[in-house]
């Protein structure tokens, strides 16, 4: 399993080696990469929660700006993470995330593409994004249903950002101190 080095250290990697640890802490996002490669060049983190709280506070900036070009940038940050239930997921760490929710039925599984496909008439340009932290799938489709009725683009993008540094709060805990 791939480890993530010590976070004092990431001013002085390549940019090569920034773009590993933000692609294992979130999804392989080249907006991301683009906003996020001279924050972790310009400071020194004491830990992955300090680098993932800057990184929410980045793109919660995007999210209350009226430029347009901001609100599409996240969007496509947003849009790295694969749907939920998706047969193909690039990612490892999303495809163990994941794991639990394609072990349900046929029907509940094509409930969930209908779900994903409600989300995104719903939310234009967003993907549904959450921590599944476990939960089955039921349950993860009771808050997609939540969101969906809702209907609050500004509130989903807020719980969507949220939803992305959990994730990487929790992959960050798991690759710390791993052998390689």
């Amino acid at each position: 399993m791939t480890s993530l080095p010590a976070p004092s250290t990431l001013p002085h990697a390549s940019d090569e080696e920034l773009t590993h640890v933000l692609d294992l802490l979130f999804e392989p996002s080249p907006p991301l990469r683009t906003i996020t490669l001279p924050v972790l060049r310009s400071a020194t983190f004491p830990s992955y929660d300090v680098l993932i709280t800057a990184v929410n506070a980045q793109l919660n900036a995007l999210a209350i700006s009226s430029d347009p070009a901001h609100l599409n940038t996240l969007s496509e940050i947003l849009c790295a993470h694969p749907r939920l239930g998706e047969k193909k997921v690039d990612s490892e760490q999303s495809r163990k995330e994941q794991a639990q929710l394609n072990t349900g039925g046929e029907a509940e599984a094509e409930k969930l593409a209908a779900l994903n496909r409600e989300y995104e008439e719903v939310f234009p340009g967003l993907r549904y994004v959450v921590f599944v932290n476990g939960r089955a799938r039921p349950e993860v489709m009771h808050n997609m249903r939540e969101r969906i009725d809702r209907a609050d683009v500004r509130a989903e993008r807020a719980d969507a950002i949220q939803a992305m540094c959990d994730i990487a709060r929790d992959r960050a805990a798991k690759l710390q101190n791993v052998d390689a």
